[in-house]
């Protein structure tokens, strides 16, 4: 986990419960004799989630039914690590306030990168969405934060197809982009994932849709993420001065040498590739720039 992440020391369930009151009711005594809460229920998820959010940042946050519960750690991982991209490793040469600007590709109904980025280094943040209903809901969770709600800016994506095109004002640019790409390539391949989930948790079917569900684009597209992702490459590669830097994160590392393929005839100046590591789950966040060396 990040050096700067804040819980990367793990959760003070009694110092949350006393900010956040609705999340005592999910508290249980693990066999170590210590509080935690049962990860296999998704209402408990979701409170520890709201009760993170509020005490790390003040952020009043929910979800709607079906939406995806983002771990919020890993999020706060992603957002330190484009800064450290963004400052070259420099913590002082890190751009906050408004000298940041990120675009969120697929922000989702949670909003979180924005939220975070906004809380925790002052970014701009444009989110970009092409389903109504979560964009509605994303729109919502920002307007009850008042604190950052003059840094983000939510935008329906008008062509489904598209990543970045048609998201960006004349002449806006940005210090980065990032995205949480879809996973799977259908509907039915995103629900099979959803049961093994379940049967791993041994959740019944009823808990698990409030935690694992998700809409078409959050969690599907043809092609999975690698398709998703190359034709984000293809379309940076027409607007090379939108971004400083362009990022996105692969669940597949098997997906990578396709990628830098793509990379490759995208003819970027540089790339390079952040690992990620939370517990047994690894990402990876490839990181691409049209910028001169």
């Amino acid at each position: 986990m990040h050096p700067r992440n804040r819980f990367r020391t793990g959760y003070d369930i009694p110092a949350l419960v006393a900010s956040s009151p609705a999340l005592d009711p999910f508290v249980r005594t693990s066999p170590r004799g210590e509080d935690t809460i049962d990860f296999a229920d998704p209402a408990a998820v979701l409170a520890l989630n709201q009760a993170l959010l509020k005490d790390a940042y003040g952020l009043q946050w929910s979800i709607p039914r079906g939406a995806p519960c983002p771990p919020i750690p890993s999020r706060c991982d992603y957002i330190h690590h484009l800064a450290d991209l963004l400052s070259g490793g420099d913590d002082e040469a890190i751009p906050r306030g408004r000298a940041g600007r990120v675009l969120d590709v697929g922000t989702g109904a949670s909003c979180i990168y924005p939220l975070i980025g906004a809380s925790e280094y002052g970014w701009r943040c444009v989110g970009t969405e092409i389903d109504k209903a979560a964009m509605h809901w994303a729109r919502q969770i920002v307007r009850v934060n008042p604190p950052v709600a003059q840094l983000i800016e939510c935008r329906l994506q008008p062509n489904p197809s598209a990543c970045l095109v048609g998201v960006a004002k004349p002449g806006e640019v940005f210090n980065a982009s990032m995205c949480n790409p879809p996973f799977h390539a259908s509907a039915e391949e995103a629900a099979e994932g959803s049961r093994k989930k379940r049967r791993n948790l041994g959740l019944s079917k009823s808990a698990a849709a409030l935690n694992f569900g998700g809409q078409a684009g959050e969690l599907w597209c043809p092609g999975r993420e690698v398709w998703f992702i190359e034709r984000m490459i293809a379309e940076s590669a027409t607007r090379p001065r939108l971004c400083r830097w362009f990022t996105t994160l692969v669940s597949n590392s098997e997906h990578l040498p396709r990628l830098r393929q793509a990379l490759k005839r995208a003819a970027v100046t540089d790339t390079t590739t952040i690992n990620m590591a939370q517990g047994q789950k690894k990402s990876r966040i490839p990181a691409w720039t049209f910028a001169a060396p």
